[in-house]
């Protein structure tokens, strides 16, 4: 697993929802983030951004030395281009560590209006080749994200060829089942563009499938959205049929191969998952690139499997990076079925007062720490759960004891409906942020 390059500087960067979840992504071992308010981001649904939350966003990121991304990356139109100065003096002044950007105009507007940004090239702009990588450096970008089509022999021609460029990649999370995110059914189908945004993810929908014999022409197949009037001809050609439903990628056992290629920051996928998720994905895949030079194939074994059996996904592909795109469609379901279930999130920690050695011996259940958990889903006496902290570090545990935070009430289980933040008493020191899962 060791790298060639051994002295290169890796970066994970990790996908910021809103403030708790960009917080989420530093405890767990995330380098850098990347956001964007709705207006001018990819995405518009499940993002709480505004301009002043960006703004305490990356002052956070200043306090901890740590970067952060802002996201341009929409195919403007004309009337994101007349708000689009008066946004970038904005973010001048803001002065995140690098902007996102995949349309030439938006380029052309924040050379203008900031001509010292550090811009990255988004992988909507579809960067799959060594002479087009060139001509965007000569641009004034800093890095490309390179499209998922990219294959590992085509990234280590691009960095032969443009060694000054940085090149980031994709390295979990959603795939598009069109290319590197440009597709229009979307837009086609509830008039919700996905190159603004405001994708409602149709290639997950469950389609009906009905044939029709012609007399003159041979079998043919139909798809029909749920929910929508309209049949679809499926076509069949020498290269397959278009099923939507594309596979997650998952490159946790590939990074040393990507690092020695040229790539230098990896990238997971996912502004609009969980606080869960991002606790996860970050932590593993933290684990390793934070411990490139030591870690084991053994470990990343582990860990690709507690990817597989504990988080919701559409099951896993190395995409077209190591290989040619087969098998990277799940043809018979939405996602994959999880026995492991979201139960809560330690919100802060308190150190228990001290007792001497007779009241230990009076109170054998005492413990060191009081942690605060905000429930989700449900958070029972008598639960066996694990507690994912920072790096992936678990720690399993029975919840004995559970008190009401705020009225001291003791109780029997806690939902997240309920919006109830509960205390548990526990001899080890467990992070904030750290969150907890029970088998269902």
């Amino acid at each position: 697993m060791g790298l060639k390059q051994k002295q290169q500087k890796l970066e994970l960067i990790a996908p910021a929802g809103n403030l708790e979840k960009m917080k989420t992504a530093f405890a767990f071992g995330a380098d850098a983030v990347y956001a964007g308010i709705p207006d001018f981001s990819l995405r518009v649904r499940i993002n709480d951004f505004t301009d002043a939350k960006l703004k305490q966003a990356v002052e956070y990121a200043r306090k901890l030395d740590k970067k952060i991304f802002i996201t341009l990356n929409i195919f403007a139109h004309n009337r994101h281009i007349e708000k689009l100065p008066a946004y970038i003096k904005k973010l001048k002044k803001l002065k995140p560590d690098g902007l996102i950007i995949s349309d030439p105009g938006v380029l052309s507007a924040v050379k203008k209006n900031w001509p010292r940004a550090n811009i990255h090239l988004s992988t909507q702009a579809n960067c799959t080749n060594w002479q087009a990588a060139k001509f965007w450096h000569e641009q004034g970008v800093k890095r490309v994200i390179l499209g998922r089509e990219v294959a590992i022999d085509e990234i280590k021609e691009i960095h032969k060829k443009v060694p000054k460029l940085e090149l980031e990649s994709f390295v979990h999370g959603a795939m598009c089942m069109s290319y590197s995110g440009r597709c229009f059914l979307s837009k086609y189908l509830t008039d919700r563009s996905a190159n603004l945004g405001d994708c409602v993810q149709p290639c997950r929908w469950e389609y009906k499938v009905k044939s029709t014999k012609l007399k003159v022409e041979s079998e043919k197949h139909f798809i029909n959205p749920n929910g929508n009037n309209e049949y679809f001809e499926l076509v069949e050609e020498e290269h397959g049929s278009y099923i939507l439903n594309s596979r997650d990628l998952c490159l946790i056992k590939r990074l040393g191969e990507l690092a020695d290629a040229g790539v230098s920051a990896f990238k997971i996928e996912g502004r609009a998952k969980s606080a869960y998720y991002i606790a996860n994905v970050v932590g593993i895949y933290s684990h390793v690139t934070h411990n490139m030079q030591h870690v084991t194939k053994s470990e990343i074994d582990f860990l690709y499997n507690e990817l597989q059996e504990k988080l919701y996904h559409r099951g896993y592909t190395e995409g077209f990076t190591f290989g040619n795109g087969k098998m990277a469609q799940n043809l018979t379901e939405s996602h994959k079925k999880c026995d492991w279930e979201f139960c809560g999130v330690v919100t802060r920690r308190n150190a228990n007062p001290p007792i001497n050695a007779n009241q230990r011996i009076a109170n054998t259940a005492s413990k060191s720490f009081s942690i605060y958990i905000k429930a989700h889903n449900s958070l029972r006496v008598g639960d066996e759960v694990e507690i994912v902290m920072p790096f992936y570090d678990i720690m399993k545990m029975k919840v004995e004891k559970m008190v009401d935070a705020k009225t001291g009430e003791e109780l029997k289980e806690a939902h997240g409906g309920q919006g109830k933040v509960v205390v548990i008493e526990s001899d080890v020191k467990i992070s904030e942020f750290s969150v907890l899962r029970r088998r269902i």
